[in-house]
């Protein structure tokens, strides 16, 4: 097994953001979905391309699997192999048939070329709807089918969303800095390009503010890459043991049956998610995207109950759910 990752950017040069990579660590430990919103500079990019470098590596049947599709797909040499989550990156401008796979002889798209690993689309709201919209199915499901005259065929496509979206087409509504130019009829059509469906099947949402200049020069080092991706790697380890007798591996795939089975709350996180959930009108999806996450940082914790303080910090990651 190659033991190296794949070269990517380490956190610990990351600035500041701590409650950002704190996102991307529970994100990669229960694979659950993420979207960074926040204003040009803000370092969301750079954030989610750090993803890669915090992901352990693939398992021996998760390798053969993702090896075949990128095999086939004529992305790799002879006699190479893909150890290590793959991280797809495709650009806005992207075709649906680019998005799914498809062509005259159906192809895997990016969805399946993601397969185990991450798919980061940066600039959300500017992916043409189609595109976002056939997100659903493989989001969903773990699979798609591309369908045509001659022939069908089902590609395996269970990946990682990591997203970066500006607040509006000028990128400043909110910012505490700059004055955002755009018109309210503007910033509305634009956040609606998101639609509910695709933000229902997102777990985390994170504000990414500017780091003050200041604090780029005096603030130390963060905490290493290779130090996180150990946690991320005890926590996929106990999920694993959890769901042994069960036809999935990470908390973000558990059934609202196996959320009831493994979310088990005590009276006090009973009362401070009912409160939530009534201060910011939570749907039920997003209650039990709340108690996934938890169950996650929980395994973060090495704690097998779900405490209050791991509700609460859950819940903070949902305030977009309203």
């Amino acid at each position: 097994r190659i033991t190296q990752p794949p070269p990517a950017l380490d956190l610990c040069d990351v600035k500041g953001q701590e409650s950002a990579k704190r996102a991307l660590e529970i994100a990669a430990a229960g694979r659950h979905n993420i979207v960074f919103y926040g204003p040009p500079g803000t370092g969301k990019t750079m954030l989610a391309r750090a993803l890669a470098g915090i992901l352990p590596p693939l398992t021996d049947d998760d390798m053969l699997e993702v090896t075949a599709i990128h095999s086939t797909a004529g992305l790799l040499a002879n006699g190479e192999a893909v150890y290590w989550p793959p991280f797809r990156a495709p650009h806005h401008s992207i075709s649906h048939v680019a998005i799914v796979g498809g062509g005259a002889f159906p192809k895997a798209g990016e969805v399946t070329l993601a397969h185990k690993g991450v798919l980061f689309l940066d600039e959300f709201p500017e992916f043409p709807r189609a595109v976002l919209e056939a997100l659903r199915q493989p989001l969903e499901d773990g699979y798609v089918v591309v369908s045509r005259a001659s022939s069908s065929a089902k590609f395996p496509a269970k990946f990682t969303l990591i997203a970066a979206a500006n607040p509006c087409p000028c990128g400043y509504f909110g910012d505490q800095v700059k004055a955002c130019i755009c018109l309210p009829t503007q910033v509305s059509k634009y956040q609606k390009r998101l639609s509910g469906p695709i933000l229902d099947r997102i777990d985390i949402f994170v504000d990414v503010h500017a780091v003050k200049t200041k604090d780029l020069v005096n603030l130390p080092l963060g905490e290493a890459s290779k130090d996180i991706r150990g946690r991320v790697q005890k926590a996929r380890d106990s999920q694993q043991k959890r769901f042994t007798s069960k036809p999935i591996v990470s908390n973000s795939e558990m059934s609202s049956k196996e959320v009831k089975e493994f979310c088990n709350l005590e009276e006090e996180s009973k009362q401070l998610l009912a409160a939530a959930i009534n201060k910011f009108q939570i749907s039920a999806r997003g209650y039990g995207r709340i108690l996934k996450v938890a169950r996650t940082i929980a395994d973060l914790a090495e704690s097998e109950e779900i405490k209050s303080s791991h509700i609460a910090e859950a819940i903070q990651y949902r305030v977009k759910d309203n």
